[in-house]
């Protein structure tokens, strides 16, 4: 029998900028070269989950006005599923506007605060329609290397508490440009600011994710190695010419 793991990928119509769904579509061809299988269920605004176990959770990022329709809907309707599944280990990935709406609260450069889910203890602040955005390629070391990418955000995220950052900037913004932080972990939840071609230019994080929906749900099926040949050599030329 095929191993299954269920994705779900929330609020796809709204929260997909710069090629978010490229995450997506990693984790399901990695699945499928090792004979395994991604099942992706959308989840809109007033859609319930699908009735499958989930083993992955994925959102997005787009611009404050998405995060604005979302953002009562994620809070009222879902908060409490998402909360239960975090506890329970599922591995989720949320990017850039979804990544401030797992956070404490996020205030916009105009508008009352967006009032987030808090499972990231953090907070993002737009410093204004006047000050520049943090924009470009970007390079981190993490746990398991370097991580690669990009990024444009005009919010500053501050982490909290004992909240770790998800990787250490080594060029780029980060999640503020001051602090060299970069993202966060908490459990199996990862926030980033880097958008979708986060996880085709960074396999050792796919991995990550996968192994550890792998883990939760069959505990005895390992990944077998890929042939990351190509990708190395991207990510090699990467970091030379944004480090440079």
């Amino acid at each position: 029998m095929v191993p299954v793991l269920n994705l779900v990928h929330l609020y796809p119509g709204l929260l997909n900028l710069y090629g978010d769904r490229g995450n997506i579509i990693t984790l399901k061809q990695r699945m499928a070269w090792r004979n395994m299988e991604l099942r992706v269920h959308q989840v809109g605004l007033g859609e319930d989950f699908p009735d499958v176990p989930v083993d992955l959770l994925f959102m997005g990022g787009d611009q404050d006005r998405e995060q604005v329709v979302v953002v009562d809907d994620l809070r009222e309707r879902l908060a409490g599923r998402l909360s239960a599944l975090v506890d329970d280990g599922v591995p989720f990935l949320a990017v850039c506007g979804s990544y401030q709406l797992l956070q404490r609260y996020y205030h916009p450069a105009r508008g009352p605060d967006l009032i987030g889910l808090g499972i990231f203890d953090a907070h993002t602040v737009h410093p204004g329609p006047d000050v520049a955005r943090c924009v470009g390629n970007i390079v981190a070391r993490w746990d398991l290397g370097t991580i690669v990418g990009f990024e444009n955000h005009g919010g500053r995220t501050y982490l909290e508490g004992d909240t770790a950052p998800l990787a250490r900037v080594v060029a780029g913004f980060g999640n503020n440009g001051q602090d060299g932080t970069e993202g966060a972990r908490v459990h199996n939840v990862f926030g980033t600011y880097i958008h979708g071609s986060l996880l085709p230019k960074n396999p050792a994080f796919a991995d990550l994710l996968l192994r550890l929906a792998l883990d939760r749900r069959f505990r005895d099926i390992e990944l077998s190695p890929l042939d990351d040949s190509l990708e190395e050599a991207a990510r090699r030329s990467a970091i030379a010419r944004t480090a440079s």
